[in-house]
């Protein structure tokens, strides 16, 4: 469900709702019926007959076969603070995200596509992560892992993603880009992606280094290395490109996924293209996991008008990948 305090309940209403998606898959919510069901309130909608306390559930395990609600009871409605960054809510999230991993790696889940959380509030409960990708990668002992971006018009993973920017240069290898460029490969082949399976590695420095003149040679002496290397594999790869043209129309039309080298040379485009439609991938995991490509939006938070379509297209994205893997499309 997310965050509490957040969008997370008014998007995963509204989820609920969707007749063709309940059709391919089977919803359950991990969260608190309570907040729930004072979101639907506020915006009208039904909620489904099937509510189940999870401590009983957890008792058996018994499969759940039609859409519903995980009561995990795990924050007071009268200590819900809308729109506001508060420790109960942090640890509500945390409470429901913990829970709906293990289902999942228990095999009681088919997939999970996480909510938005807050790590202001995560933090204040006494988890000090950066964001869901590092939780994730621990609870199932991922060492070689990557957060992918996927939008119908642009789709990107990450050398490094929830680091300052200092720290994510030096952070960036060769055998980490070797990782990244082969775990997009894999991705692109799994996914209903673009037709194009061609990965374009961006460069660090402004105009890709300019031969050396800007930064410290790290498009020679780094990137291309790693690009040379899984090129010679087979995979359909190129680079290091220069950064501030690499996402013009021309570019993004014949192209499968963007490596970018940090957080933000990736998500500008993104967040400027596809803001309400781009889907969070976790790449590398034994898990399916997706997620929305967007926060907790406090200043919408509990007024009615929050959009879930990035919710939507997640869980229709973890759905499509659960069906390829031929498991069960129970997704959380």
């Amino acid at each position: 469900m997310g965050d509490p305090s957040g969008i997370g309940p008014e998007i995963c209403v509204r989820l609920l709702n969707e007749i063709d998606l309940l059709k391919e898959c089977t919803p359950i919510i991990f969260g608190d019926s309570r907040i729930m069901k004072l979101s639907a309130q506020k915006i009208g909608l039904n909620l489904p007959k099937s509510i189940i306390k999870f401590n009983d559930w957890e008792k058996h395990k018994t499969p759940i076969k039609e859409p519903s609600i995980l009561d995990i009871d795990s924050i007071n409605v009268e200590n819900l603070k809308e729109g506001e960054v508060s420790k109960e809510s942090g640890k509500a999230s945390w409470d429901y995200l913990d829970k709906a991993i293990k289902s999942v790696i228990d095999k009681n889940m088919d997939a999970i596509t996480t909510g938005p959380i807050n790590k202001d509030a995560l933090h204040q409960a006494g988890h000090d992560y950066p964001g869901h990708t590092e939780i994730l990668a621990e609870k199932t002992g991922s060492s070689r892992y990557c957060m992918m971006q996927n939008s119908k018009e642009i789709t990107a993973t990450f050398v490094t993603c929830h680091l300052g920017l200092r720290e994510a240069c030096s952070s960036i290898t060769t055998e980490r880009i070797i990782d990244v460029i082969n775990l997009t490969a894999d991705a692109l082949n799994d996914l209903q992606c673009p037709e194009s399976k061609k990965i374009l590695v961006c460069g660090l420095n402004p105009h890709s280094g300019e031969g050396g003149l800007f930064g410290s040679n790290e498009e020679e002496k780094i990137i291309k290395p790693a690009i040379e290397a899984t090129a010679s594999n087979g995979i359909d790869v190129t680079g290091p490109i220069v950064p501030d043209t690499a996402f013009i129309p021309e570019k993004r039309k014949n192209t499968g996924a963007y490596v970018c080298m940090y957080h933000d040379q990736g998500h500008i485009p993104l967040k400027a293209l596809a803001f309400d439609n781009a889907v969070n991938i976790t790449l590398g995991l034994p898990i399916i996991r997706t997620s929305v490509d967007h926060g907790t939006a406090f200043d919408i938070a509990w007024k009615g008008i929050a959009n879930h379509s990035s919710l939507l297209r997640a869980t229709q994205i973890a759905t499509d990948l659960v069906n390829r893997k031929n498991y069960g499309s129970e997704v959380v």
